[in-house]
């Protein structure tokens, strides 16, 4: 069963009305041709006009759309092999970050990302892509094999934030982010990051400092959720329309303020439209930057990661 939401009610409508029409033709054996050509020409249309008007709030919306491709199913498609490491090596294994290595092009890549899952019993084992300290550490672990192995690290973002159990807390959430922005900015080997659905706080950033950051175009990237951030300020989720605006975390938004370096275009009405062709794009996108990265020297790459993180907030007056 396809999810739709009400702002892709007019398409939803019109999708109706094909499968009627189609159904009529198969029992009557009447020519439905021209109608069929009319209304998929009104369902282009129609998705024209929704998904080139978005609000923030409805982005937000896509980027959480169920059927949305996550980590892995990126990377099954985007490698030709894989293969999957486990643990932190101190606590446990973190099942909400996934990561390996894999083969892009002919070249060995240290993938790394956190994981939802397709399903609700699923997205409870990965517990909704929200990580707790020991899936930093194991982020963290794998990102220093590539850097002894001189691989170069893709990591792939997509959580609610980090967990916010007590028990993360006790065993030091805010640390293990903290020293994954720090190792990340000096990483020996190219990083690339990409925000492939939600991008919120602090459970991003710790696996988001790279010399490439790119967000997927309907993908949101903030410091705190729409509906936290309503409940905050309103003191209910009533608002979290007005607050989506307000925070501006569309990836346009990001663009135009100098937070990403780019914004990889989706397929119309998002990537779970056609998650080939998505993880395609990616693919390409990879392929080419890390081209890009790796005939630069290593000193220079870590002084312009540095220097571009070091820049965002401040303000040059003239």
């Amino acid at each position: 069963m396809n999810t739709s939401f009400d702002f892709e009610k007019p398409i939803a409508e019109l999708q109706q009305q094909v499968e009627k029409v189609n159904q009529i033709a198969e029992k009557t054996k009447v020519d439905m041709s021209a109608t069929l050509r009319e209304l998929e020409e009104k369902i282009e249309k129609a998705k024209q006009d929704v998904y080139n008007n978005l609000t923030g709030w409805q982005q937000v919306q896509i980027s959480r759309h169920p059927e949305r491709p996550y980590t892995l199913q990126y990377i099954e498609n985007i490698c030709d092999d894989f293969i999957e490491l486990h643990g932190d090596r101190t606590v446990k294994d973190d099942k909400a970050i996934v990561g390996g290595f894999g083969s892009l092009n002919g070249e060995t890549v240290m993938f790394i990302g956190h994981q939802k899952g397709i399903n609700t019993k699923m997205r409870q084992y990965r517990n909704f892509g929200m990580a707790n300290p020991e899936g930093y550490r194991k982020a963290l672990r794998l990102m220093k094999l590539a850097e002894k192995f001189n691989k170069p690290v893709v990591t792939f973002i997509d959580t609610p934030g980090a967990y916010p159990g007590l028990e993360a807390e006790e065993r030091g959430q805010g640390e293990a982010i903290a020293r994954n922005l720090l190792e990340m900015s000096v990483l020996n080997v190219p990083v690339i990051c990409i925000i492939i659905g939600e991008g919120a706080s602090g459970g991003a950033l710790g696996i988001g400092i790279g010399d490439k950051v790119y967000m997927l175009e309907h993908t949101w990237y903030s410091v705190i959720a729409p509906e936290s951030c309503s409940s905050i300020l309103w003191r209910t989720w009533d608002y979290k329309e007005k607050a989506a605006e307000a925070l501006k975390l569309t990836s346009e938004n990001m663009l135009a303020n100098g937070l990403i370096d780019g914004v990889i275009p989706e397929p119309l009405g998002g990537a779970h439209q056609d998650p080939a062709a998505m993880s395609q794009t990616i693919k390409e996108k990879l392929i080419q930057d890390l081209k890009e990265l790796k005939s630069k020297q290593i000193e220079t790459l870590i002084s312009e990661r540095i220097d571009k993180f070091c820049s965002m907030g401040v303000v040059l007056e003239n």
